[in-house]
C-alpha cells in the first residue's frame, strides 16, 4: 500500500493497568487497529490489485456534525491514476454516544460506532491495476478515515428463474422513487397462491412496511449486489415503516438480494427490521446483504433452518441471532462486520413462547470483525450448541467467544455438550465499561450454570487484554464439567500491559493469559495449553502467563485440573498393531498420519472412526505404506 501524505493512526495506546482510563478511539474500531486519516487535498492511499474485480467495499469514518446528526461528503476512487467516481460517504449512520444503549448527542461524551461502509459495483479493474481512494478539494468532509479495502468480481445477474412471477408486474419501481411494499406484498401472496417464485429483478424497490411471509413462500432476487430493498429515510423514525422481512411460516426460501435500511438510533423496545420471525421447517436464508437496519437476522422458533452466505453489516445491534425456540439451525459462511452487538448469537430467550426445544444449532465458517459493542460469537444456553470453524477478529469492546449464563433463559439451560472449537481469535478482549476488561475467551456462568463444556483446537492472537479468563460476577453460578484443549496463545495483553510482580518490579496491576477471576467458581480441565510457544502442563508459579485468583479458604472456589498428556501403549502380534490407553481417556479421538516413502511429513491428521467409544485400536502393518503416526487428543 501507498500512503501520499496521509496519517496513520493507531495502533490504541497500550495502558498502564487494568485500573487505567481507556478512552474509545477511532483506530480501536479499526480493522488491525490501524487506518489512514486523510486531511488534506491530495492525500490518498493506493494498493494494487491482485485479481480482477468489478465492485468495491472502502470502510471509512466522516466526522459528525456537532448536533449528531451526522453529514454526507464524497470521496474521490481513481484507478491507474484516473479518477473513476465520486464514492458517497455520510455519517448519519455512525456515532454513538455515553453509555448503553447510546444516543446521538454528542454532549453526552464516549463517542463509538466510528465506521460505516459504501459499496459500488460496475467497475472494471484487472490484475496489477492502481486503486486509489483519495481525498480532492471538492471531498468537503474535514476529514476521511480510510480502514479497509474489498475488491469483489461479482457473478453477473441472476436470469429470471422458471416458473416465477415478477414483483414488476404488480407495480414495482426498481428505481426505488415509487413505494414498491404493496407490489412486493402482492406478488409474495400470488406466488404462494400458484406456487411459484416472487422474482425481484435487478433494481432498487422502496419499501415502507413489513413483507410478511407465509408457508411455502420463495424470494429471489438478481444477486445481492443487484437486487435492493431500500428503506426511506424519511420514514424510518416510525418503526413500523422499515425494511422487514417477516417469516410467519415453514418451506420460506429467501435468497440473492439486499436490505439497506436507515435506521440510525439504538431503541432496545422497537421491533426489529431487517430478516425476523419464525420459519418453522425446511426454510433456507441465502446470498442475503443487510445493513444499516437494527439486526441483519433475529429468528424464532425455526427447525432445520439453513442461513448461508449471508453478509450482515453495521447494523445497530446484533448481525445474527438465534433466539426463541431455535433447534437444528446452520449458520454458515456468512459475515458481520461493523454490527452494533454481537455478531452472531445463540440466546434461547423466553420472552415468547417456544415451538421447538432450543439446541443443536451450530454457527460454522462465520467470520465476525470490529463490532462496536459486545461480541464475535456467543452462546448464552440451550442444548448442545456449536460455534466451529470462524474467524474473529477486531473486537475493541468485547470477546471473541463468549459463553455466558448472563441472560434469562428459563429452563433453557446449559444441558448436552456445548461445543467451541477450531476458531482463530485475533485482536480480541477489548473494555467495556460495564464489565471493564473482557478476554479473548469469556467463560461467565453468571445466573446460569455452565455444565458440559468442550473447547478445543483455538488460536488466540494478539489478545488486547487476556486471552481466557474465568468469571462468575456475584459468585452466583459455576462452570463445571468443562474441557479445554489444544489452546494456543499468541501475544496477550497488546491493549493493557500483562501483569509484573515486585520483583523485579515495579509491580504491574496488569492482565494474564488465563485467569480465574476472585468470583470465580467451579473448574476447568486443561490439556495441550501453549503461551507464547511453552507448553503449560501446570499452573506457572508465577508470571503473567496463567492465573488463579478465586476465592476460598484453603479450598479456592476454582481450580485448573491439568490433563497428563495421555500415553498410547504398542503392542504387535504378527502382522497386527494393537494399541490401546488409559480408560481414563474414553472419549478421546484416535487421528493417524500417514506418509508416503520419501514424501516427508504430512500436516494432515485423520480422524479413526468410532475411536471415541473405546479405548483399544487394531491395524495391520503395512511396510509398503511408508510412516504411519498415531495420536489421541481430546476433540
Amino acid at each position: 500500500m501507498t500512503n501520499n501524505g496521509g496519517t496513520i493512526i493507531g495502533p490504541p495506546v497500550q495502558v498502564a493497568d487494568t485500573n487505567a482510563v481507556v478512552s474509545n478511539s477511532v483506530e480501536m474500531e479499526a480493522s488491525g487497529g490501524e487506518a489512514v486519516m486523510l486531511t488534506g487535498t491530495g492525500q490518498y492511499v493506493e494498493f494494487t490489485a491482485l485479481s480482477a474485480a468489478n465492485a468495491i467495499v472502502v470502510r471509512y469514518c466522516v466526522p459528525d456534525t456537532a448536533d449528531g446528526t451526522g453529514a454526507d461528503s464524497t470521496i474521490s476512487l481513481y484507478t491507474n491514476g484516473i479518477f473513476a467516481q465520486k464514492l458517497p460517504v455520510t455519517s448519519k449512520y455512525s456515532w454513538r454516544y455515553g453509555a448503553y444503549p447510546f444516543s446521538n448527542t454528542p454532549g453526552d461524551g464516549s463517542p463509538r460506532n466510528f465506521f460505516d461502509e459504501v459499496r459500488l459495483n460496475g467497475l472494471t479493474v484487472s490484475p496489477g491495476d492502481k486503486v486509489r481512494i483519495e481525498k480532492d478539494a471538492d471531498d468537503s468532509a474535514l476529514y476521511d478515515v480510510v480502514d479497509l479495502v474489498d475488491l469483489e468480481n461479482v457473478a453477473q445477474p441472476l436470469a429470471t428463474p422458471p416458473n416465477s412471477l415478477s414483483v414488476t408486474s404488480y407495480g414495482a419501481d426498481t428505481n426505488g422513487v415509487n413505494d414498491s411494499t404493496s407490489a412486493l406484498q402482492s406478488c409474495v401472496n400470488a406466488a404462494k397462491n400458484q406456487g411459484k417464485t416472487a422474482w425481484l429483478p435487478a433494481g432498487t424497490y422502496l419499501i415502507t412496511a413489513t413483507i410478511n411471509l407465509p408457508s411455502n413462500v420463495t424470494i429471489q432476487g438478481a444477486g445481492m449486489w443487484y437486487t435492493t430493498l431500500l428503506g426511506d429515510a424519511s420514514q424510518y423514525n416510525t418503526s413500523y415503516n422499515r425494511v422487514t422481512l417477516s417469516g410467519g411460516g415453514s418451506n420460506i426460501h429467501l435468497s440473492d438480494f439486499a436490505i439497506v435500511g436507515k435506521l440510525n438510533y439504538r431503541n432496545d423496545g422497537d421491533p426489529n427490521d431487517g430478516l425476523v420471525g419464525t420459519y418453522g421447517t425446511g426454510s433456507t436464508i441465502s446470498g442475503i446483504w443487510v445493513e444499516h437496519t437494527k439486526v441483519g437476522a433475529w429468528l424464532v422458533n425455526s427447525s432445520g433452518l439453513v442461513v448461508d452466505g449471508c453478509r450482515f453489516r453495521n447494523t445497530i445491534a446484533d448481525g445474527c441471532n438465534l433466539a426463541v425456540g431455535m433447534r437444528g439451525t446452520t449458520v454458515t459462511n456468512c459475515t458481520a462486520r461493523g454490527t452494533g452487538d454481537d455478531c452472531f448469537a445463540i440466546w434461547p430467550a423466553t420472552y415468547t413462547s417456544q415451538t421447538y426445544t432450543p439446541g443443536l444449532n451450530v454457527i460454522t465458517h462465520c467470520t465476525g470483525q470490529a463490532p462496536d459493542l459486545a461480541n464475535g460469537g456467543a452462546i448464552y444456553g440451550g442444548v448442545s450448541n456449536q460455534i466451529e470453524d470462524c474467524a474473529f477478529m477486531d473486537m475493541p469492546y468485547g470477546c471473541g467467544l463468549l459463553i455466558a449464563g448472563t441472560f434469562v433463559v428459563g429452563a433453557n439451560v446449559f444441558s448436552g455438550t456445548t461445543v467451541a472449537q477450531r476458531c482463530d481469535l485475533t485482536r480480541c478482549g477489548g473494555y467495556d465499561p460495564g464489565w471493564q476488561w473482557r478476554a479473548a475467551v469469556t467463560l461467565c456462568p453468571q445466573n446460569v450454570n455452565i455444565t458440559n463444556l468442550n473447547i478445543n483446537h483455538l488460536n488466540i492472537t494478539n489478545s488486547l487484554s487476556y486471552a481466557l479468563e474465568i468469571v462468575s460476577p456475584n459468585n452466583n453460578a459455576v462452570l463445571s464439567n468443562a474441557t479445554m484443549n489444544l489452546v494456543n496463545i499468541s501475544g496477550y495483553g497488546a491493549q493493557v500491559r500483562p501483569y509484573q510482580s515486585a520483583s523485579p518490579g515495579p509491580t504491574i496491576n496488569g492482565v494474564y493469559g488465563v485467569w480465574a477471576r476472585s468470583d470465580a467458581v467451579g473448574s476447568l480441565n486443561v490439556g495441550g495449553l501453549t503461551i507464547n510457544g511453552a507448553s503449560i502442563t501446570s499452573m506457572p508459579a508465577s508470571g503473567s502467563d496463567m492465573s488463579n485468583q478465586s476465592s476460598g479458604v484453603p479450598v479456592q472456589n476454582f481450580a485448573f485440573n491439568f490433563i497428563p498428556a495421555p500415553s498410547l501403549i504398542f503392542a504387535v502380534a504378527g502382522n497386527m498393531l494393537q494399541l490401546s490407553w488409559p480408560s481414563s481417556y474414553l472419549g478421546w479421538t484416535l487421528q493417524v498420519q500417514t506418509n508416503a516413502p520419501g514424501g516427508g511429513l504430512s500436516p494432515n491428521w485423520g480422524v479413526i472412526s468410532s475411536s471415541t467409544a473405546t479405548n483399544q485400536f487394531s491395524t495391520t502393518l503395512d511396510n509398503t505404506t511408508g510412516s504411519v503416526y498415531f495420536r489421541l487428543i481430546n476433540l
